[in-house]
């Protein structure tokens, strides 16, 4: 199976060629522009690395129609970094998308990253599944949930609305959220927290590599749905994922701040039941997750500048 990750040297991207260059069976090129000067990494046979943008259409055409699987994971991701950049967000989220999808035949296979972002604010006390209405209240949202749309109008695909992930990545960030309050409390010992009733989902980077691979060996048996991709036990308040951090760095300490505002209005609980009832179910514990990335700061030259 020849197999093209766009954006294959990104944070979930480095991980899941990794693991998928372990299988002989694949061929794998990676398409990545290195926009955060990150490095491809050390290649084994069955892979092939390209430095490019998915935006440069002839070049992006030839390598569409030289797969039989793609992966696109090539986006500007978070609210913050979209909003910074929307031209580029709009483009590369969205009309990318759309460009790979018109130029697909109907033979080939996709495997979508998309967000739970798009579920903006849920429903108190009611859990979000793949049939709760959409309501994107960012500009990432909104380009994801658009982009989600047009590969679904094709039958071979499969869109996995991931959970907000954590983990150690050769491509770190520390945006997202559990790795950058372990962070905080790691490095300060103090977070303010605004809007501490906030609500999300989590899922460890191991599971989303995981989850994509399962979604290859078992294709047949998920195309044409969209799947809910989280840990169903890491349903948590923002408070709720501090004092989970506290039980591992013990001198970290929070205060709730009514005086501020967190601009990122997601609040949600989300259900996984459905991904769940297919055979595939996140297994690592959110406190492993955070013993990963305590060990991680501890033992590296990380340092944050890098990642924004």
């Amino acid at each position: 199976m020849k197999i093209l990750i766009t954006g294959g040297a990104g944070y979930i991207g480095s991980k899941l060629v990794k693991s998928l260059s372990n299988n002989k069976e694949y061929k794998i090129t990676v398409f990545d522009n290195l926009m955060f000067d990150q490095k491809f990494q050390k290649t084994s046979d069955n892979i092939e690395q390209i430095k490019g943008d998915v935006r440069d259409k002839l070049q992006y055409k030839k390598l569409i129609n030289n797969c039989d699987t793609v992966i696109p994971l090539a986006g500007l991701v978070g609210a913050p970094l979209c909003d910074k950049f929307p031209k580029e967000t709009q483009e590369i989220n969205f009309e990318a998308i759309k460009f790979m999808s018109e130029n697909l035949s109907k033979d080939q296979l996709v495997l979508m990253p998309v967000t739970n972002s798009g579920y903006g604010v849920g429903e108190k006390d009611k859990f979000c599944t793949e049939e709760t209405q959409l309501n994107p209240i960012s500009l990432y949202g909104r380009t994801k949930v658009a982009a989600e749309k047009i590969i679904m109008e094709r039958e071979n695909s499969i869109s996995f609305r991931l959970a907000t992930v954590f983990g150690v990545s050769d491509r770190m960030r520390v945006d997202l959220l559990v790795n950058n309050f372990t962070y905080i409390a790691f490095t300060e010992k103090f977070l303010k927290l605004f809007e501490p009733h906030f609500r999300r989902n989590y899922i460890h980077l191991n599971d989303v590599v995981e989850g994509f691979i399962f979604g290859i060996k078992n294709f047949n048996l998920l195309k044409s749905e969209i799947y809910n991709l989280g840990l169903s036990e890491a349903n948590l308040t923002k408070q709720q994922l501090c004092e989970e951090i506290q039980k591992i760095i013990t001198d970290f300490k929070f205060e709730i701040s009514l005086d501020g505002f967190d601009a990122d209005k997601r609040d949600y609980y989300v259900s996984n039941e459905k991904i769940e009832k297919k055979g595939f179910k996140a297994k690592t514990h959110l406190s492993d997750g955070i013993k990963e990335l305590v060990n991680y700061f501890s033992n590296s030259d990380f340092k944050l500048s890098r990642n924004y």
